[in-house]
């Protein structure tokens, strides 16, 4: 399996990633009902992979999205500047000092521990970015002159509005006009889609965005949400998957849609909040390739896991790297994103390769 992937000489960006981004408010090791102190940085599903090929792989990247001008804002403003992720095309939004027109919306997460597991509660009704049309990007300038080889996206942006979603509709047509790859997570949220129309909403509009995905990313459940694809014979257990079951779903999704390229699934079992199963697996059509597996991880912070995958995943393709080894890139980078607080990476390239290649978690001095 080869992507054909535009020349990075032609691009500014290696990937741009368009979703909403939020502040996550971290208790540590408390909890949030108890809490008085919490850390904060920003979050974001789409916008964890840029900032990961950024910071972890050296890439250039950007983000799309939409924040309001307020001290808040200026906040996450600050922290995406750290993250190194260019936010020239970052649509800001008057603020009326009470957010009564829009707002930028957070995220409390606990990390979880032993039998207790991680929590998460969101904040992002009427936030600048559920309020993005289509209309607002300049998608001719944004892929063309500037210029990308890849664009991010998922269905937790697609589900805030029906604005969002027709934005990730327009953006993937136009991405593909100028040969943009591009990979969608399905990351199906039934909360968010609860407002905006269900379950039968939900599959309409993925529908409306399978025909122009190169890399669908998502779990089992995802499929059959998202799309309405089931595996069968599945007993659900880790790395029990009913891997005959998995493939007979996933010919079929590539039967309706050919032009997909890969679909890679993670499959995790909770043995404890701090213990988990962890590997992937991925499909090109032709072969079904299975990653290395982390049968205990230990798990500091399991959110952004996910993320994580699909940058190493990403990375690896875009590197040129044979599917197999890009896979066990995604799977390693995903594993390590789970060993450090926060939904974002704090890998190092260097580190990934060395988890990939078997060096194990000896002291390096």
């Amino acid at each position: 399996m080869k992507l054909k992937l535009r020349n990075k000489q032609e691009c500014l960006f290696d990937e741009i990633s368009l979703g909403e981004v939020l502040l996550r408010f971290d208790p540590g090791e408390g909890r949030i009902r108890c809490s008085r102190d919490f850390h904060v940085w920003e979050c974001g599903g789409e916008y964890n992979v840029a900032r990961a090929l950024k910071k972890a792989f050296s890439m250039n990247t950007a983000v799309l999205t939409a924040l309001a001008d307020s001290e808040m804002g200026a906040l996450v403003r600050d922290c995406l500047m750290q993250g190194g992720v260019d936010i020239s095309n970052v649509l800001w939004r008057e603020y009326d000092g009470i957010g009564r027109n829009c707002r930028n919306g957070f995220v409390m997460t606990e990390r979880g521990y032993g039998i207790r597991g991680a929590l998460s509660f969101s904040d992002r009704g009427n936030t600048a970015a559920s309020q993005i049309q289509p209309s607002e990007f300049d998608w001719d300038d944004i892929f063309g002159r500037q210029g990308t080889r890849w664009l991010h996206t998922g269905g937790v942006f697609a589900a805030l509005s029906p604005t969002t979603a027709e934005t990730v509709i327009t953006a993937v047509q136009k991405a593909k006009e100028y040969g943009v790859t591009v990979s969608y997570d399905l990351n199906y949220r039934a909360s968010l889609w609860q407002a905006n129309g269900g379950l039968e909403k939900c599959r309409e509009v993925n529908r409306r965005i399978a025909p122009y995905i190169d890399v669908m990313i998502g779990n089992e459940e995802d499929f059959t949400a998202c799309l309405g694809y089931e595996v069968k014979g599945n007993d659900d257990k880790f790395l029990a998957l009913n891997l005959d079951g998995y493939r007979d779903m996933v010919q079929q999704v590539m039967a309706d849609y050919p032009n997909m390229k890969l679909i890679t699934t993670t499959l995790r079992t909770v043995k404890t909040a701090t213990v988990n199963g962890w590997c992937a697996i991925c499909y090109d059509g032709k072969t079904l390739y299975r990653s290395m597996s982390f049968d205990d991880l230990e798990v500091l912070d399991r959110v952004g896991g996910g993320d994580g995958f699909a940058t190493g995943l990403i990375y690896g393709l875009l590197q040129g790297f044979e599917l197999q080894r890009a896979l066990d890139y995604g799977v390693a980078h995903g594993a390590h994103v789970q060993t450090t607080p926060g939904d974002t990476s704090m890998a190092s390239e260097k580190e990934i390769r060395s988890i990939v290649e078997g060096k194990g978690a000896r002291v390096v001095r």
